[in-house]
């Protein structure tokens, strides 16, 4: 499992906004290609982000669905991403002072073969995650 947190300067409204923008997927998501489409619907539970995952010809078409979602405090996502299997990812938003947010964010195998990768699968994920969260920051204090 990985797991990462970062204080972002906005409020909690402001970051989930971010978050609730299918298409912009892309543009915060470590790894993430594209977005070829997604859900009006996006993100309440159910709906699909359909993008690409990978650089160049190692790239995967796969998707992205909303289990939960609690604007603005919750939303939590089963990534699938083809052969690699599929991951359950939790982002918790926490109002702090001065109007700012602390994000937390959980990523785990659900199957698949990144279930197998143990501790270097972890630290990998946790280092994935944490440009992910500082894309979103830098997004998120726009």
């Amino acid at each position: 499992m990985a797991e990462n947190e970062v204080v972002i300067d906005a409020s909690c409204e402001q970051v989930f906004a971010v978050l609730a923008d299918g298409p912009r997927y892309h543009q915060w998501v470590m790894g993430a290609a594209d977005v070829r489409a997604a859900d009006e619907a996006w993100p309440a539970p159910g709906a699909r982000i359909h993008h690409s995952t990978g650089v160049g010809p190692l790239t995967i078409d796969d998707s992205t669905e909303v289990v939960a979602c609690e604007p603005p405090k919750r939303l939590e996502l089963l990534a699938h991403l083809g052969p690699l299997g599929s991951f359950r990812v939790e982002f918790r938003l926490d109002a702090l002072a001065g109007n700012r947010t602390c994000v937390k964010m959980e990523e785990a195998p659900v199957e698949g073969v990144s279930r197998l990768a143990g501790p270097v699968g972890d630290a990998a994920g946790r280092l994935r995650n944490m440009l992910s969260l500082a894309r979103l920051k830098t997004i998120a204090e726009r």
